[in-house]
């Protein structure tokens, strides 16, 4: 265990982190799939790795500052704190597939593992443990171990066994717990078996990790397949193309019908359809058609028409039936068909479903073909699919598991309301039938597990041990057991892509006028595109058969790769238990933690989708993660008015439980290394102060009522894909990292007065340190209040006048108040023109006024009309005044050559640059002439952002936030080139 000694020596955490490093790698990260853990199961909202491995490491990592015999001075503490910046922007990028890119990576995780050692070292007054095999012992003896008491889909403790550290987790809900086992805890456990299938003994290599064990799932994920196809082949047939050959099928394309209100088509079932479209591919474009048939069911027949689909036709078929919102129209007559309508026959079961089209597989191309009864009937007849007699019961009750309710209501969506009420109604007979099948074969796979393992469990490297997994066991029972819980997560994990809530994508709507297409395939979609269940109205049903990315081999590919890259070491353990109520089995550990985030998405009522799958397929292996019927929702810590009766209920239940879970962390935790708690911070819930929120006041109350002092705030954006200029993303961070220590329990109290005075002390200095170390101005709200809630938090109580206590919200409202006073300050350092601009801007916005509004503003600033008309600012014609809009700019312009040069004008150029006119390199090119303006730039774009969103004006906040995101690729472009000399300004004559 570390020293007393170490208690006050600062963490890298609390000083310094390379954020934009962070960022950019925690984006790009979002687009990484093949060999990424995200891809073993689907978890909502789970961090990215690159950082939950940064902020672990700067939780260990001592700062320089707390060496001063070492690193004497500032600038020797600023040399060693950038020298550990770099050993983090090395290991936070996710490593590519090539042998080279791997051992590079293994290189950087041997740096990061050194200087963990290295601090722990110093503390205990030891030599630093040398090479990587020392140091891995090293941190196995002398390494706290790492908790996360809300583990999720397990990326913490999954990266702290990256960076050599012992890891434990837990969770409230069972699916998140398997998940987190199946990545943190199983792979050590059998981590250098060799696969004991038959014919792998002829394969001599060393494995190493959790290779032998993916070979293994592999093998007995195919046999699994083979098993079912045998059983099921005949209710998916291959498609018959024009000349007779034939062709798999890669899915069924289906559309919902509803009886239609019009009583002059007779009752006639009609299709609603959100779209037509099966192909938007340039050159191979193809469409849904509904023809008038008087001989065909309800007087209408579906017809595919591929090639040569006019560009009329095809903007015809985006749109279906659909109208707006719910509502969509009759094909026969053209009557509206309402949205209550619909859910009222829905909720009477009275909704039906017509196959659309069919799409097989070509030669490199997807083929698409109209629907035939054949394939209708196959489809139909999976209901009463090999039922004979007595079967029938058999059959009725190997479904009831699917019996359990949908969620009536859920944030984000749901399809309840439509008579989609149970879990079986979200799939289709034939979907049924095949996920059944598999996950009965789960068993029958785990039974020829273990009976492979016995018979070589010695050559293998497994125990001659005879427990099962649950209860610790290491030989063929426990491996056969953990082979089985892969198997049973990789078929929980097709449900996601095999359900009749999938819709097929087109890929982009052709223009007609491009040649080379789109690279992206037209797939069936998952259901979870977010973090909701709603309701669709045209369908895929992929096959489970084909080799797509909806059948059963391409997720046998995910999950394999999935278990190759875990870390398989040290040993890591995730227990089932209500983090309001953890005892922490193993203690004193270091906490980084993801807590549930006020009212944000109910996950227990997401998951029973999966968990009625794996409760089915894995209740033998995890009796007591699956002795529910459904997953636990009392004791989730969510704020959902809907489940609590209420509002205030609803908060009350999350202030008390999240209160007791951070007390329980606080007790568990080293003393002498800060916790790091994830907050999710929503757009949604910014308010007139900028980042103030019920559920931001409301979880740092629970902070502070834990005993924590916050002394640091981090934006870590870990909920983007990679940057699209222009394509929605918000560029603001989504995710607060906050830094915590116990506060004393004999913490003093302060008044009102002098909390403010301690502000105004200590805010601009640590304001002004963030804008050195690079942090992005549109990050700043949030990044400051870290050091004011340093501030509030370090005190016992804040007194108000009256001695009632200061609530956590205005203190929020405070510290953004002194932060507000420091934006001032700085605004008056800029040049006349642009503060005249913003004003301006943060008062009308680009609308037009009176000119003599402008004029009187000018004056303020001692300019006049006419000298910001010719600085390029202000548009001034018949009595009224606007601020000059970027498309009027001189596209020619350049600060070299302007006389008057301002930093409005620079920014409003660089923005149109960076989006309209040559992206990062046209930008960089506009910097390196005026980077003696760049800083104070970069702040506007931060300024303007934040004025932009109180305003609403939301595309104008998207070019802002996109503008300061990108600022250091910006820089790096500008410094590529040799900027030309600065003009100065010239003295205007009046």
């Amino acid at each position: 265990m570390l020293s007393d000694q170490s208690a006050g020596r600062k963490k890298l955490i609390e000083v310094s982190m390379p954020l934009e490093a962070i960022n950019a790698a925690s984006g790009r990260e979002k687009s990484i799939r093949h060999g990424h853990p995200s891809t073993l199961h689907l978890w909502w909202a789970r961090r990215p790795l690159a950082a939950c491995r940064a902020v672990l490491f700067g939780q260990l990592v001592d700062d320089p500052s707390a060496w001063p015999d070492q690193f004497p001075t500032e600038e020797a503490q600023e040399r060693e704190r950038e020298r550990l910046h770099d050993v983090i922007r090395a290991f936070v990028e996710w490593p590519g597939s090539k042998p080279s890119e791997q051992a590079k990576w293994q290189r950087a995780l041997d740096a990061a593992r050194l200087e963990i050692a290295r601090s722990i070292a110093r503390c205990r007054g030891e030599e630093s443990p040398s090479g990587p095999p020392g140091v891995l012992a090293y941190l196995a003896e002398h390494a706290p171990p790492v908790y996360d008491p809300f583990c999720g889909g397990g990326s913490i403790p999954l990266e702290a066994q990256r960076l050599g550290l012992r890891a434990y987790g837990s969770d409230l809900n069972p699916v998140a717990v398997l998940i987190s086992k199946a990545l943190v805890e199983i792979p050590p456990t059998f981590a250098g078996i060799a696969p004991i299938h038959p014919g792998a003994e002829r394969d001599l290599r060393h494995w190493q990790g959790a290779q032998g064990l993916a070979k293994d799932v592999r093998f007995y994920g195919e046999w699994m397949r083979d098993q079912a196809m045998a059983r099921l082949g005949s209710l998916y047939p291959d498609a018959t193309l024009r000349d007779g050959r034939k062709a798999t099928v890669i899915a069924w394309l289906w559309a919902r019908t509803v009886r239609s209100p019009d009583p002059s088509v007779r009752g006639a079932m009609v299709p609603l359809a959100s779209s037509f479209v099966l192909s938007a591919k340039a050159g191979r474009e193809a469409v849904v058609r509904v023809l008038r048939d008087p001989s065909a069911s309800d007087g209408w027949h579906f017809a595919v028409k591929s090639g040569d689909v006019a560009t009329v036709e095809l903007e015809a078929a985006r749109h279906g039936t659909k109208g707006k919102g719910s509502n969509f129209s009759c094909v026969l007559s053209g009557a509206p068909i309402y949205g209550e309508y619909i859910r009222s026959e829905g909720r009477s079961g009275r909704l039906g479903s017509r196959l659309m089209a069919i799409v097989a597989e070509g030669n490199r191309e997807r083929l698409y073909l109209s629907p035939t009864p054949d394939h209708e009937a196959a489809a139909k007849s999976a209901g009463t699919f090999g039922i004979t007699g007595d079967e029938a019961i058999a059959s009725a009750a190997r479904r009831t598991f699917l019996s359990g309710a949908t969620p009536a209501k859920l944030t984000g969506g749901t399809c309840h309301i439509y008579g989609l009420d149970t879990w079986g109604s979200l799939f289709t007979a034939r979907q049924i039938v095949a996920l059944t099948t598999l996950s009965d074969l789960v068993g029958a796979a785990r039974a020829k597990v273990r009976a492979d393992a016995e018979e070589q469990f010695g050559a293998r490297g497994l125990t001659e041990d005879h427990r099962s997994l649950v209860d610790g066991g290491k030989g063929p029972h426990a491996y056969a057991d953990a082979v089985a819980t892969y198997l049973g997560l990789l078929i929980s994990r097709r449900t996601d892509r095999n359900n009749s809530l999938c819709t097929w994508d087109s890929g982009p709507v052709s223009t007609k006028a491009s040649t080379g297409g789109s690279a992206r395939t037209a797939s069936v979609r998952s259901t979870f595109t977010r973090q909701a269940i709603p309701m669709t109205w045209d369908f895929a049903e992929a096959s489970p058969f084909s080799e797509s990315g909806g059948g059963f081999l391409s997720g046998i590919d995910w999950v394999v790769a999935a278990i190759e890259r875990t870390p398989a070491a040290p040993s890591g353990s995730i227990f089932h238990v209500d983090a309001a109520a953890n005892s922490y089995p193993v203690h004193p550990v270091v906490v980084s933690t993801d807590p549930p985030y006020y009212d944000n998405i109910g996950y227990a009522d997401l998951s029973d989708f999966f968990y009625v799958w794996l409760r089915r397929s894995l209740s033998d292996v995890w009796p007591n993660l699956f002795r529910r019927l459904q997953t636990p929702k009392q004791e989730e810590l969510v704020a959902t008015a809907y489940r609590f009766g209420g509002r205030e209920a609803a908060e009350a239940h999350f202030m008390a439980g999240m209160s007791r879970a951070l007390r329980a962390v606080r007790e568990a935790s080293v003393p002498n290394i800060p916790l790091a708690i994830y907050y999710a911070f929503k757009q949604s819930e910014k308010t007139a102060d900028g980042v103030s929120s019920p559920g931001w006041a409301s979880f740092l109350q629970a902070v502070i009522a834990a005993g924590l002092v916050v002394d640091g705030t981090w934006p870590v954006r870990t909920e983007l894909s990679n940057r699209m200029i222009g394509m929605g993303t918000n560029a603001l961070a989504s995710s607060i990292v906050l830094s915590c220590r116990a506060r004393p329990s004999n913490g003093p109290s302060a008044t009102r007065t002098g909390f403010m005075a301690e502000l105004r002390r200590e805010l601009p200095d640590a304001l002004a340190r963030m804008r050195m170390a690079g942090l992005h101005p549109v990050d700043l709200p949030q990044s400051a209040l870290g050091p004011g809630m340093a501030v509030f938090s370090k005190y016992a109580v804040v007194r108000e006048p009256d001695d009632s206590a200061m609530s956590v919200a205005l203190a929020i409202a405070l510290i953004n108040q002194v932060r507000g006073e420091t934006d001032e300050a700085e605004i008056g350092a800029l040049d006349p023109e642009t503060r005249f601009a913003l004003d301006w801007f943060a008062s009308f916005g680009w609308n037009e006024r009176e000119a003599g509004e402008a004029i009187k503003l000018g004056q303020s600033y001692d300019r006049t009309e006419r000298q910001l008309r010719e600085a390029g600012i202000l548009v001034a014609e018949r009595g009224k005044a606007r601020l000059r809009r970027r498309p009027e700019m001189d596209p020619e312009w350049r600060p070299s050559t302007d006389r008057t040069q301002t930093v409005w004008e620079l920014a409003q150029a660089l923005n149109r640059a960076l989006h309209d006119a040559g992206g990062v390199r046209a930008a960089g090119a506009l910097l390196a002439e005026a980077q003696h303006m760049g800083v104070d730039a970069s702040w506007l774009a931060g300024r303007l952002f934040r004025i932009s969103e109180e305003r609403r004006m939301t595309d104008e906040a998207l070019g802002w936030g996109n503008l300061a995101q990108a600022w250091g690729e910006i820089e790096a472009a500008a410094g590529e080139g040799t900027p030309a000399p600065a003009v100065q300004a010239q003295p205007e004559l009046i």
